[in-house]
C-alpha cells in the first residue's frame, strides 16, 4: 500500500510539471538570475542550426518528420570527447544512435537495457542495414574494466559503473592473455579494440540479429577513433556459421582514415 501511495504521489508531481510546460506562454525573453547561463551558447548554436541547416533543407526535414530510414545503427561511448555525429559528419536521419559507458553491447541473455532496446528497435523496426560499434582512445570505462581486481571484491565496493563494465570481462581476459606483459596503458589500448570485437560477437547472440546477418540483410562493423592523432580505424565482421573446423568469424575491409 505504501508503494502505491508513493507511486501516486510521484505521478501527481510529474503531471504538475507537465501542466506547467503546456501552460507556458512562448516568448523571446529568457528568465535568468543574472549569473552564468550554461545554455546561452546552446541557444546560439540552435538558432544557427535552424537558420543554416533546417531552413535551407526544409523539404528534407519535413520528410524526416514523417519517417526515418537510417543507414546505420551506431553504438558509441558516452565520453564527451567522442561524438559520432561530429567525427563522422552524420546528418539527421543518417544514424540511430545509442551511447553508453565504454560502448558495450551486452549479450542477449543480459536482458533489457537502453542499449538492447535501441538495437531491437533499429534492427527489427527500422531494419537498418548496418550496425557500427565505435570505441575510442583513453576510454575511462575500459580503464575501469582493466583496473578491476581479478579476485572477487567485497560487495561494498560494487558500483553501477563496475557492474556495467563487467560486461567486458571476456575482452579483459583476452587482453591479459595477449598483452599482459605490456604496460597498463598499452593493455588498455589493446582492450579498447578487443572490447569492440567482443561487442560485435555479442550482437550475434541476438536471434533476430544473427538471422539478418546470415541472410545478408545486416552487416556488423567496428570502428576505433583515436582522438590523440585524429585517426579512425574501421573493419567489418564476417560471420560464417556452419563451417567445420576453424573459426566462424573473420575481419574484412579493414582500413584506417587519417
Amino acid at each position: 500500500r505504501s508503494d502505491f501511495s508513493c507511486a501516486t504521489k510521484a505521478s501527481e508531481d510529474h503531471s504538475g510539471l507537465t501542466r506547467q510546460l503546456l501552460d507556458f506562454q512562448h516568448d523571446t525573453v529568457d528568465e535568468t538570475d543574472g549569473g552564468y547561463d550554461p545554455f546561452s551558447q546552446l541557444k546560439e548554436r540552435f538558432t544557427d542550426f535552424k537558420q543554416r541547416n533546417y531552413v535551407e533543407n526544409f523539404t528534407n526535414y519535413q520528410k524526416l518528420a514523417e519517417q526515418q530510414t537510417p543507414e546505420f545503427m551506431v553504438v558509441a561511448c558516452a565520453d564527451s570527447r567522442v561524438c559520432p555525429t561530429s567525427i563522422l559528419g552524420l546528418q539527421p536521419g543518417d544514424a540511430f544512435t545509442v551511447r553508453n559507458v565504454a560502448n558495450l553491447v551486452p549479450p542477449y541473455e543480459h536482458g533489457a537495457s537502453e542499449t538492447t532496446a535501441a538495437l531491437e528497435f533499429a534492427v527489427n523496426s527500422l531494419q537498418v542495414p548496418n550496425v557500427l560499434v565505435v570505441g575510442h582512445s583513453r576510454c575511462g570505462g575500459i580503464q575501469a574494466l582493466m583496473s578491476m581486481k581479478s579476485k572477487k571484491d567485497d560487495r561494498s565496493s560494487r558500483t553501477f559503473i563496475r557492474d556495467w563494465v563487467s560486461l567486458g570481462k571476456s575482452a579483459r581476459l583476452s587482453t591479459e592473455a595477449a598483452a599482459g606483459n605490456l604496460s597498463f596503458e598499452s593493455q588498455c589500448r589493446h582492450c579498447e579494440k578487443e572490447s569492440i570485437n567482443s561487442s560485435l560477437l555479442n550482437l550475434l547472440t541476438y536471434p533476430w540479429i544473427e538471422e539478418r546477418v546470415k541472410e545478408g540483410n545486416l552487416n556488423l562493423h567496428g570502428g576505433y577513433y583515436n582522438f590523440i592523432d585524429c585517426t579512425f580505424e574501421k573493419w567489418t565482421l564476417v560471420y560464417r556459421p556452419g563451417l567445420e573446423g576453424g573459426s566462424k568469424y573473420a575481419i574484412k575491409n579493414r582500413s584506417t582514415w587519417s
